[in-house]
């Protein structure tokens, strides 16, 4: 797929739809609650195509997304200095975790990708509210790096555990989607490097994955509409529920 022309003509009209409307989903699913482009584009796009397709399409808008949500705000040299250790981690993880395991095509990989929405979904439901203690930053940000690194290179996902760690060290709301945004878009550089490595990233990957921007940045200012009229609380709900669903097909299926 070198072209952006020919990898639509293999794609096809119908599966082009389906990943327009999956991105403008998941652009709505961030613009409601901060979070949850990649997860939705890879949990859907991997019902449809290769777990490393989905991934190569979701890096410019997840790219694009994650750096607008970590430049807002006040609070990013200090966020720098205090998560280097688990963003250094997560690079070198996603490195490791691509010569490791890398997307192959193989069926273990929607597996994969099935098991870690099916963690991340029961994390948001069900985990409770932890905290970290300072003293245990130093060794936990970089495990939990190691460990988000290597699940992001085998499955595109990369929310467990950065996720629940961040929210674990009880940052303010604003600092919090700053560590968010700050965190995936090293993930997704980290995984675009993994992905261009392998070969899964060429010039119609880019030029695909650029055109789904857009419908990411519509979906986002539906989901900020949409955020100001309906429960904030009651759509992560729902949003969970959905994604444990379709995490447990791909677990169940392949």
């Amino acid at each position: 797929m070198n072209t952006l022309l020919s990898l639509y003509q293999e794609m096809g009209w119908g599966l082009s739809l389906l990943v327009l409307a999956t991105f403008l989903l998941a652009g709505t699913v961030k613009g409601v609650i901060g979070l949850g482009l990649p997860t939705v584009s890879m949990g859907l796009l991997g019902l449809a195509m290769a777990p490393a397709h989905a991934a190569a399409l979701l890096i410019v808008p997840s790219t694009f997304t994650n750096l607008w949500q970590l430049l807002l705000g006040g609070h990013l040299r200090g966020l720098i200095v205090r998560l280097w250790p688990m963003l250094l981690a997560i690079f070198i993880g996603t490195g490791i975790g691509s010569l490791w395991l890398g997307m192959d095509g193989g069926q273990w990989v929607a597996r994969a990708l099935g098991g870690a929405l099916v963690a991340y979904a029961m994390c948001g439901l069900f985990l409770p509210v932890l905290r970290v203690a300072a003293r245990h930053e130093r060794w936990l940000g970089p495990v939990c790096g190691i460990a988000t690194g290597i699940i992001t290179a085998a499955t595109g996902v990369f929310v467990i555990p950065a996720v629940p760690y961040l929210q674990a060290l009880g940052l303010s709301r604003d600092e919090l989607v700053q560590a968010l945004g700050l965190s995936f878009s090293v993930s997704t550089l980290a995984l675009a490097a993994g992905l261009l490595w392998h070969g899964e990233l060429g010039s119609g990957e880019l030029g695909a994955s650029l055109v789904m921007l857009l419908p990411a940045l519509i979906g986002m200012q539906v989901g900020q509409w949409l955020r100001q009229r309906i429960s904030a609380a009651l759509f992560k709900r729902v949003f969970f529920i959905g994604l444990a669903m379709l995490g447990a097909h791909l677990l169940i299926n392949g």
